[in-house]
């Protein structure tokens, strides 16, 4: 059978012949064509995909195209990154809020689980926040307390941002649900106060961006790039970076 096809295929020209392959050989030519197509594919990406070295998130806050700049490709610039294999994820249009009647209540909503999402996949690093935020994510305790962490990871940068560093309260227990039942019992609550952020008010970015309201800065307790966050905060603050790269990473120069 195969040496008549060969003969039949020897006799045909142009577009017959064409056809004629089309109809013997189908089925080997569509499996090798998927091969192919999944062979390229997993080639495209191990060649073209970056490394996510850092992941924040700006939640209540807005950057225009200057600071979004300032904020990602520039850390890349400051770290001698490749930009073509390297990577700061800068999520942005997250929205916190606490007050019930907001007319944006399903996109906070959405936005609060994308964000425990983030937090639960390790897939959030830094924070950039407004007030109100800062409280959400204190309260729950989503954040470092940076005066516990910041002399263990860089005490030099510690004894220099001090001063910026911001208290907030995380709340170990309270009788929410018994007050909302019963309106006549006070609330209370058992409280801690620990330094959950760093105000950024004072850095070239932020106060060149003319924000009305304080902007903070949070690291997620469940980082593990917290090395590159200690990195962004020198960063921020414009502290020369002349001290090689930070303490336990190795970083591929352009």
């Amino acid at each position: 059978m195969k040496i008549l096809q060969d003969k039949n295929l020897k006799t045909l020209k142009g577009r017959e012949k064409l056809q004629y392959i089309w109809d013997y050989y189908k089925l080997p030519l569509v499996i090798l064509a998927i091969l192919l197509y999944v062979s390229f594919y997993i080639l495209y990406n191990h060649f073209t995909e970056k490394e996510c070295v850092l992941y924040t998130a700006l939640v209540n806050v807005n950057a225009g195209e200057t600071l979004t700049k300032g904020l990602r490709d520039d850390f890349l610039d400051y770290l001698n990154l490749n930009p073509s294999q390297n990577q700061l994820e800068l999520y942005a249009g997250l929205y916190l809020t606490d007050d019930d009647q907001n007319a944006y209540h399903q996109y906070t909503y959405a936005s609060r689980i994308k964000i425990l999402a983030m937090i639960d996949g390790e897939l959030l690093d830094v924070v950039l926040m407004n007030k109100e935020a800062f409280d959400a994510f204190s309260q729950n305790g989503y954040l470092y307390d940076l005066a516990e962490f910041l002399p263990q990871a860089d005490v030099n940068l510690y004894q220099s941002i001090q001063s910026d560093l911001t208290a907030n309260l995380i709340i170990l227990e309270d009788n929410a649900i018994e007050h909302q039942l019963d309106t006549s019992l006070p609330y209370e609550a058992v409280t801690e106060e620990h330094y959950y952020g760093i105000d950024l008010s004072h850095t070239p970015l932020i106060k060149n961006a003319g924000f009305a309201e304080p902007v903070y800065l949070g690291i997620i307790a469940n980082s593990p790039r917290t090395d590159i966050a200690v990195a962004y905060i020198k960063y921020l603050f414009t502290i020369p970076y002349n001290e090689g790269t930070p303490k336990g990473l190795s970083y591929e120069k352009p």
